[in-house]
């Protein structure tokens, strides 16, 4: 390492978890950053600070006035260009020992795959289901571990998910084509601090993967309010869909009321909706998600506001559901650490549409 090259990184090198060798394997290392807008700038600037080797950013946008509140890679004098040119030229500025290769694509699944080939980790900071779907799938494909993260009104969320290990972006979100009129995130207000505060979140997981330390959210939601400055970690549930020939799966599957830890199989709530003290379903789903159907009797209530606590008196002996099982599983095990009693219907309303399903966690030992 030369003297310019100690005197750059020389606070990130006196961090002994990073040191000469984390120093070394970060300026090897080759990175995707799909989207160059609120998540994507802080976190491309980061990247580029610590000195990761090569970057790819991904992007086929130009930059837009209303981009620039939360957007803090570009400026006034960026308006019209393609965002991965303005990016090209912050990093430019910011370390120019970066190699950046600009792709002025929208990523789809068609092309991801041949994307993000080559690269040692993918950070996704998209706008759309559908473009987070297909990071999901092409990663797993390619057996890369990818950073995510989301920002919608006040609030964010991060995860690690690495297909090898058993963690999908899938579990915790259904793909968009089972999600129909799914709308883009970028339609919704947001608070401009929140993309720094989660696009640094999303920067820090990357160099702790990149290194080989510390302990990234792998399997686990990193959830942030920056409107309470409430954060908060959840553990994503996994092995808990009975599967068959797993034992005790049979006895949940008889059971007339709840499994252990409040898991409700569909033929086990189905029974209890029929009966004559029914209990109380509340949907955590975003309203596009119902369009493919609604439990009987289901009340509505946003899933990131029953995971912060906004309703634990409303659920309150409940059955949660969702999509797939994985949002309502989280839910279910935050208002039963803050002492609520509520149960959660596993594999969601997919195992409810159809009861032969099994959900989609995978077990990492399988």
């Amino acid at each position: 390492m030369d003297a310019a090259t100690s005197r750059r990184y020389v606070r990130q090198l006196a961090l002994p978890q990073v040191g000469a060798t984390g120093q070394a394997r970060l300026a090897s290392a080759r990175v995707a950053v799909l989207g160059a807008g609120g998540l994507g700038s802080p976190t491309l600037l980061y990247l580029a600070g610590a000195g990761i080797g090569q970057i790819t950013v991904v992007d086929d946008d130009v930059v837009d006035l209303g981009n620039l509140h939360r957007q803090v890679l570009h400026g006034e004098a960026d308006l019209g260009r393609p965002k991965v040119d303005s990016a090209a030229d912050a990093v430019a500025r910011l370390n120019g020992t970066v190699t950046l290769r600009t792709v002025p694509t929208r990523l789809t699944p068609d092309n991801a795959t041949a994307l993000l080939a080559g690269h040692d980790l993918v950070l996704d900071g998209s706008d759309s289901f559908a473009a987070r779907d297909a990071v999901d799938a092409a990663c797993a494909e390619l057996g890369v571990p990818h950073v995510w993260g989301a920002v919608s009104g006040t609030t964010g969320q991060v995860s690690t998910f690495d297909a090898r290990r058993g963690w999908r972006y899938r579990d915790l979100y259904p793909p968009a084509e089972e999600v129909r009129g799914a709308p883009s995130c970028a339609r919704g207000g947001v608070l401009g601090p929140v993309c720094g505060l989660v696009a640094s979140c999303m920067a820090a997981e990357a160099v702790k993967l990149l290194v080989g330390g510390g302990e990234p959210l792998l399997g686990r939601l990193l959830v942030v309010d920056a409107w309470t400055m409430a954060v908060s970690t959840y553990t994503l549930p996994r092995g808990e869909v009975p599967t068959p020939g797993t034992e005790g799966g049979d006895a949940v599957e008889d059971a007339t009321d709840a499994g252990p830890d409040g898991a409700w199989t569909p033929a086990a709530l189905r029974r209890a909706l029929a009966g004559e003290h029914p209990p109380v379903v509340v949907d955590l789903r975003d309203p596009a998600e119902r369009t493919v159907g609604i439990l009987p009797g289901a009340v509505f209530l946003p899933f990131e506001e029953v995971l912060r606590g906004d309703h634990d008196a409303a659920v309150h002996g409940a059955v949660l559901h969702c999509a797939s099982g994985m949002r309502s599983g989280l839910a279910r095990d935050a208002v039963r650490a803050r002492g609520g009693e509520v149960g959660h219907l596993v594999g969601g309303w997919d195992a409810w549409a159809d009861p032969g399903q099994t959900g989609r966690r995978t077990d990492p030992a399988t």
